[in-house]
């Protein structure tokens, strides 16, 4: 070839052997792996969705069962209270000549006594104060806004 200011020799380089080149690398490897990892997560969730609602169900159940528990507790308390009072007041046994305005007054002192015994042991609990030393550390006191 020819220029302008003369010549140029060029030498006769030898080809090297270009290697072939890998076009995929670890793409197809990752894909499988990307692709089993969302298979094993969607799994998971759906796993977790399954056990949160047989919780929910186990939840209502044990709440329905404790509101007949508790039912059953306050009726067999009824009847019991229902049974000292007819046994402290023996001239009550016969129902049938007695009027339903004086059953509804002993029902009624029944479930006042039995307020009053569930409020003593109630009443002698006490908070304890809080120490001298949190009242006037400042430091802990929540400011919002």
């Amino acid at each position: 070839m020819t220029t302008l200011f003369g010549t140029i020799e060029y030498k006769e380089v030898s080809e090297v052997a270009e290697t072939p080149r890998k076009k995929h690398g670890w793409l197809p490897l990752l894909t499988v792996l990307f692709m089993i990892s969302y298979g094993l997560m969607t799994m998971l969730i759906v796993e977790q969705g399954q056990t949160i609602e047989s919780q929910r169900a186990l939840i209502r159940e044990l709440f329905r069962d404790s509101t007949e528990l508790s039912a059953t507790k306050m009726k067999a308390v009824e009847e019991h209270n229902h049974a000292q009072a007819l046994a402290q007041n023996p001239s009550s046994q016969n129902p049938s000549t007695q009027a339903p305005m004086k059953q509804a007054p002993s029902s009624q002192a029944g479930s006042q006594q039995r307020a009053q015994n569930q409020l003593k042991p109630k009443a002698d609990f006490q908070m304890p104060s809080k120490p001298a030393a949190d009242l006037a550390d400042h430091r802990r006191s929540l400011i919002t806004i």
